[in-house]
């Protein structure tokens, strides 16, 4: 006769524990790098020129890539267990942040681009983390989700150029007092010459990139009288000369040529002058006040972006924080011993 079997050894056979799942080194990483990794190849797709389609700088890529980060990264981050909402936020956060180390990198971003967007981009990174999370977690189709995000931006990057550009004019004033004649800071507003970094170097634009100014000097021309403006990096331009009270008022509206910013100057995203960015006019006026002068400064300036409630109010910190920096150079100059 055969033997039954050992009822006890069926048991223990049926309850012998599964081997642990191996899991990899940093394993919490792969999501981050894989959702920074998806926003990196439509950063590569996202190459055209200022104004055409695919351009880095169209809102179907500053609002869409983000997104697709943060999805990304939460779906991978799904796969293998559930995810609380806080991750749904802070992970983005990362993976968003090692996309734009990524474009540093690989230099099709530069430093001055990257440091202004990583807000925004954290905070539409998290939106999309979020929205991924909610997907998961209440419907059977996440990865659908995942492909129509991926292909939102290519559609909307060839159809948004042929739409008008939005075009924001935006100003700022800064005042300073001054101990000094007012004929000697006018003498110090229009021959700047011998600029050291130390002078200027503190302000939030050079700190992030902008080339620090050299020298400006008001000259006869004859077109009239122009400004010439020199900065490091081999920059340079005009000030075209539009109001000339001596000691009291001096306006100017810029001119930029092709040359006046060689390759590496600046971010071709926001070379002055270009389809996203330009300065408009500046204006000094000086008025003579009891012990001195009070100097004050207008700028005005263009932003023209799918974004300028955004780049707006960057643009208007920037050039706040040159105007009281660029204030406190000519009031330095002008109360200096030597001036």
């Amino acid at each position: 006769m055969s033997e039954e079997p050992d009822p006890a050894h069926q048991r223990s056979t049926h309850h012998v524990a599964a081997p642990p799942a191996v899991e990899l080194p940093f394993h919490w990483l792969l999501p981050l790098f894989g959702g920074a990794a998806a926003a990196l190849v439509m950063r590569l797709a996202f190459s055209g020129s200022p104004g055409q389609r695919y351009s880095a700088m169209l809102g179907s890529f500053i609002y869409l890539a983000p997104v697709l980060c943060g999805a990304v990264t939460v779906y991978l981050a799904e796969r293998s267990r559930r995810r609380s909402f806080w991750y749904y936020l802070w992970a983005p956060w990362c993976a968003t942040a090692l996309f734009v180390g990524g474009t540093l990198m690989i230099y099709i971003e530069g430093l001055i681009c990257a440091i202004v967007i990583v807000p925004l981009f954290a905070l539409m990174g998290s939106l999309g983390g979020l929205m991924m999370g909610v997907v998961c977690r209440v419907t059977d189709w996440p990865r659908p989700t995942l492909y129509g995000i991926a292909a939102l931006p290519l559609l909307l990057g060839a159809i948004e150029p042929s739409l008008p550009d939005p075009q924001q004019l935006s100003s700022t004033s800064r005042t300073i007092f001054i101990a000094a004649p007012a004929e000697r800071v006018w003498q110090s507003l229009n021959d700047a010459r011998d600029i050291r970094p130390d002078e200027v170097g503190d302000a939030w634009a050079y700190r992030i990139g902008v080339p620090m100014p050299m020298e400006g000097r008001t000259e006869e021309s004859p077109e009239g009288r122009v400004r010439k403006v020199r900065w490091q990096k081999d920059v340079h331009f005009d000030e075209l000369i539009t109001e000339w009270e001596p000691s009291r008022r001096v306006k100017w509206r810029y001119r930029f040529t092709p040359d006046s910013f060689p390759a590496g100057a600046l971010d071709d995203h926001v070379v002055i002058g270009g389809h996203y960015f330009d300065l408009r006019d500046s204006a000094y006026t000086l008025s003579p006040r009891d012990g001195g002068t009070e100097l004050r400064i207008d700028v005005s300036w263009r932003v023209s972006t799918r974004f300028n409630w955004y780049a707006g109010r960057v643009a208007h910190f920037l050039l706040g924080d040159f105007s009281e920096h660029i204030l406190r150079f000519y009031k330095a100059r002008s109360e200096a011993p030597s001036a």
